[in-house]
């Protein structure tokens, strides 16, 4: 059982350290060229008419963002071991030796100086999931920098234009559903919010160390095909024998439209612990409590819930939304919400359901005497008023101004279980792939998802207004159920190569991934 820090303590230590199924199809214009996250050492060319990511377009447009206070931080990428909770001890990759890895917290305005150690024994990076930065610092290796190498540094410098929740992780490989990540928060400083505490939650699920199984195991298990023999024996990439089956074909939701998930995994955490053994966040009885929700997960969405109360959603992948009330919340795979929630008197689990998936976990509220929840417990909070991105509205502050889009980029979304064959427009992804846009254009992007699985779909760089609705929330990350067609606007306003992908580590490791390229 573990207490959380105050607020300022938190942030103090981390200076020091560092309408359709949102929830038509044709191909845009690109140059197609599998390459995987798992990119090669080098940064590739840029092809000649594109906007190179340390181009001068990139520079110009950093030195408008201004350059504040310097937040130094240092991180090591390492090899440790990590209790989960009740004596579960594995040994995993992460930054330092904690899991989540340490926060690391700025102000909107700051410049941020992290220098990433790779004591790895492979090349990594570090993506800064939800944030608009330059385009050099985004981490995708083969795309906007090189691998760091084992044994090698690199040093992420970078103004945090805006304030929101975000979290960082790898763009390597299945890295990232290790334990390499941590949350990023970018305070307002000029907060519209009143609240008395904080509370950071990360919700993941978890497969590395677990009776010899990892990441690239998994992969290699779903890569075999779902069509064929799940659970025998085979060699991992790394040749050390596989554990036991990873895969699963019973996880349903109709919240997700079906298939839930490919990934039985055996725990499931918040703030790095389970159910039996979870983090308690105390308070006094009557403390407004700003909840920064973070779904770190590879392949899990999450119904989340605090037991005996009322969430009053805020923000949702950093950008505030006219308020809501709601007894849960649904998160896809690197969603993040903010909810202000006001503290009873006793203790309340902060239950996470995998949904679809007949598991759960949980971190517990404290503000009185009482023995903690149950591990088993589910809040009645759970099955009452869910909020979902789509029943969201901008708030006034970041609502995309009304304008007709410039350009249209269709993204077919395709594949099948059975191959495991996830790609856009049946292409698996390559890096010299480009869907051409122009600074200063309107963009609207429009998913259709071909398969039978739903799929968190993700857009480096900017957010985007969710356009299938009148005045829909600012996101980076949105759920797109099968069937379904997302239209996402965003202004052309940050040049360089993005990256556009599903958020399911494994889909978009299996080629469902592509590079939105700014035109010079």
């Amino acid at each position: 059982m573990r207490t959380h820090p105050t607020r300022r303590a938190v942030l103090g230590a981390a200076i020091a350290a560092a309408g359709t199924g949102v929830l038509s199809a044709c191909s845009g214009p690109k140059d197609t060229g599998h390459d995987s996250m798992n990119h090669g050492g080098a940064a590739r060319a840029t092809p000649d008419g594109y906007v190179s990511p340390d181009g001068p377009e990139v520079v110009e447009r950093e030195a408008k963002r201004g350059s504040g206070p310097v937040r130094t931080v240092k991180l090591t990428a390492t090899a440790t071991p990590l209790e989960l909770g009740a004596g579960r001890t594995v040994t995993s990759w992460a930054y330092g030796d904690r899991l989540p890895g340490q926060e690391v917290r700025v102000t909107a305005g700051d410049t941020l100086a992290l220098t990433l150690a790779n004591n790895l024994p492979q090349s990594t990076s570090m993506h800064w999931h939800g944030l608009a930065l330059r385009n050099d610092m985004d981490g995708v290796p083969g795309v906007t920098q090189p691998a760091v190498k084992a044994g090698a540094s690199f040093d992420y410098r970078f103004t945090v234009a805006d304030p929101g929740t975000h979290y960082f992780h790898p763009h390597m490989g299945v890295q990232q559903d290790r334990g390499l990540y941590a949350p990023l928060i970018v305070e307002d400083p000029k907060e519209p919010l009143a609240y008395d505490k904080e509370w950071v939650v990360v919700l993941d699920d978890w497969v590395d160390g677990v009776d010899g199984s990892t990441p690239d195991d998994v992969l290699a298990e779903l890569r075999h095909g779902m069509a064929g023999h799940p659970g025998m024996d085979m060699p991992s990439p790394t040749g050390s024998p596989q554990g036991p089956s990873r895969t699963t074909t019973g996880a349903t939701s109709p919240l997700l439209g079906g298939d839930a998930g490919d990934v039985a995994y055996p725990y499931y955490l918040v703030n790095g612990r389970t159910a039996d053994d979870p983090t308690v966040f105390v308070a006094k009885p009557g403390d407004r409590i700003r909840l920064r929700i973070i779904n770190a997960g590879g392949d899990t969405a999450f119904r989340i819930a605090l037991g005996g109360h009322t969430l009053t959603v805020t923000h949702t992948d950093g950008f505030r939304v006219v308020e809501a009330k709601s007894d849960a919340l649904l998160l896809g795979m690197g969603e993040r919400y903010d909810a202000l929630v006001t503290a009873g008197d006793g203790v309340f689990p902060l239950t996470a359901l995998a949904e679809g998936k007949s598991a759960a976990t949980m971190a517990v509220l404290r503000t009185g005497s009482g023995e903690l929840p149950a591990a088993s417990v589910r809040p009645k909070e759970l099955d009452g008023q869910l909020v979902t991105a789509d029943r969201l509205r901008a708030h006034e502050s970041v609502a995309l101004p009304a304008r007709d889009p410039d350009r249209t980029v269709h993204l077919r979304l395709t594949g099948n279980m059975s191959q495991y064959n996830w790609a856009f427009d049946r292409t698996p992804y390559t890096p010299d792939q480009r869907h051409p846009v122009r600074a200063g254009e309107r963009v609207r992007l429009v998913f259709a998802n071909n398969t039978s699985m739903w799929h968190p779909v993700h857009l480096h760089g900017h957010t985007f207004a969710m356009a299938n609705i009148a005045g829909g929330p600012r996101k980076d990350t949105a759920i797109l159920l099968p069937g379904g067609t997302l239209m996402a606007d965003f202004d052309a306003d940050n040049p360089g190569l993005w990256m556009i992908h599903c958020h399911n580590v494994y889909h978009s490791e299996s080629g469902m991934m592509t590079i939105l390229g700014y035109q010079k």
